[in-house]
């Protein structure tokens, strides 16, 4: 390392956003990129450590002392190709990714981790500004086709690892536009739209072909997939809601959450929507039932649309605020978590039970609710779930958002149509060459693996990319993460 003593002479300095009173009436991005030599200065930190854990914590593995020692020295190029060589997408997960890596960091022991993520951005983002991502398209194609469903990040990630093997790779999309849930999903104020239309324009460029609005499946036959592709690769994502089917369900003004961002991101793109049909959360009074990422980026849309109060409410206990015995490192860590989103407005209950839905005329109007504890009996069983006596209440609530997760993805359709076996928790089951039940039929990210990061999406999507190439060529030159 170029100094092995950065980390004793700079502290580590949080990610920098823009002020609350000006982002809130927007949907740009919050974030601020630093300078370069900031950035130089974080990167001094990446201590000279025999056994890097950082690579363990990372899924895709990426080389970060060695990137980060690059950085430091400012040869960006130098770091851009490290970069370049494990993660398809690092201008997305260097925004999005909730950094497991950092939490593996053999620094954070004693000190605060390094700011991997942060570094991670300002190497692609420097690589972009400098030219130094061009189209590169494979010198010589092989005689095969690949069919990827789906345009998330497990799809483009498979469909780039494709077609530098040199196979014909086509994409389908069932929604108007590339990108799956990073168009969809993330609000512009983590992830602005350009930035996945600037990777789009190379992988394009690259050769690769999409196809949107063709739902495989229903509107393009899979029999007739399966004739034209010598391999499928089914990387659609876990896109199928968990509900809440209690008394008062049916009532209106209760929406999925995946819903309420689909539409706000279709929104804010221009797309015009009925009138009737718009879910806005300005004036009323909000309540997102579910304390993950995704609950929390509804409380940043509801804030921004001009919501008169917004409540956060999460079934489990409030978590700590500093790691247990639980976690111990290089473990990732359940931790309290507090987003841009939560600093911008907004209540956070835990421990709280949703009985019933209460309401006036058809539409919702409230919450009846119960506190509930979870005891553990000895020390190697789960939990279990016990209401609080006595502790009923009630939420008042114009809007109810469900931000409960997701139960694997969606059955009709495709993956009913292949008659694909699914595992226990109702994703699509592979062998462990990412092979599903049917020959020459694939699967990768959330499809396979059920509802998870980016980072891991592109993960199995490498993998997988490295199994169909070498089921097509019977080898692989393909790296394997």
């Amino acid at each position: 390392m170029g100094d092995t003593k950065g980390f004793l002479k700079i502290k580590r300095e949080i990610a920098q956003y823009r002020p609350v009173c000006q982002r809130i009436n927007d949907f740009k991005e919050v974030a601020i990129l630093r300078s370069d030599e900031q950035s130089k200065g974080q990167a001094s930190r990446c201590m000279d450590c025999g056994t890097p854990f950082c690579h363990w914590g990372c899924p895709i593995g990426n080389y970060i002392p060695e990137w980060n020692d690059f950085m430091f020295q400012g040869q960006w190029e130098q770091a851009f190709k490290l970069l370049d060589a494990t993660n398809n997408l690092p201008e997305i997960t260097g925004r999005v990714c909730p950094a497991p890596c950092e939490f593996s960091c053999i620094l954070g022991i004693n000190d605060d981790p390094v700011t991997i993520r942060e570094n991670e951005l300002d190497i692609i983002e420097y690589a972009f500004k400098a030219g130094l991502i061009k189209p590169i398209v494979p010198k010589k194609r092989t005689d095969k086709k690949v069919a990827i469903i789906g345009s998330g990040p497990a799809g483009l990630s498979c469909a780039a690892q494709l077609n530098k093997a040199g196979h014909q790779v086509v994409v389908f999309e069932k929604d108007a536009k590339i990108g799956g849930i990073l168009r969809y999903g993330i609000p512009d104020f983590k992830l602005e739209k350009w930035i996945v239309d600037r990777r789009l324009t190379i992988l394009k460029r690259e050769g690769i072909e999409f196809v949107t609005a063709i739902n495989v499946g229903l509107d393009y036959e899979t029999s007739k997939l399966r004739k034209e592709f010598d391999a499928v690769c089914l990387a659609v994502g876990a896109r199928l809601p968990r509900d809440l089917n209690i008394e008062g369900r049916d009532l209106k003004g209760i929406h999925f959450a995946l819903d309420y961002l689909v539409q706000l991101n279709k929104r804010i793109a221009g797309q015009k929507l009925p009138q009737d049909k718009i879910i806005d959360a300005k004036d009323k009074k909000v309540i997102v039932i579910g304390g993950g990422d995704t609950g929390s980026d509804c409380v940043g849309v509801a804030n921004r649309q001009g919501a008169k109060c917004v409540v956060q409410i999460e079934l489990l206990p409030q978590p700590p605020a500093c790691r247990t015995q639980d976690f111990p490192w290089p473990k990732y860590p359940m931790i309290l978590k507090t987003s841009t989103s939560h600093e911008e407005g907004g209540k956070r209950e835990w421990s709280v039970l949703t009985k019933k839905f209460i309401g006036k005329n058809g539409w919702v109007k409230g919450l009846s609710c119960m506190r509930v504890e979870f005891k553990r009996g000895n020390r190697n069983s789960c939990p279990i779930m016990i209401e609080v006596g006595k502790s009923e209440f009630e939420i008042a609530a114009d809007l109810v958002i469900l931000a409960l997760g997701f139960m694997g993805p969606e059955k009709k359709g495709l993956v009913e149509n292949l008659g694909l076996e699914l595992d226990s928790r109702g994703n699509v089951k592979t062998d462990e060459n990412y092979m599903t039940s049917i020959r020459n039929v694939f699967s990768a990210g959330d499809a396979r693996r059920g509802q998870s990061l980016i980072v891991w999406a592109i993960s199995e999507a490498r993998k997988a990319a490295y199994f169909i190439d070498e089921y097509l060529m019977k080898f692989s030159n393909l790296p394997m993460m």
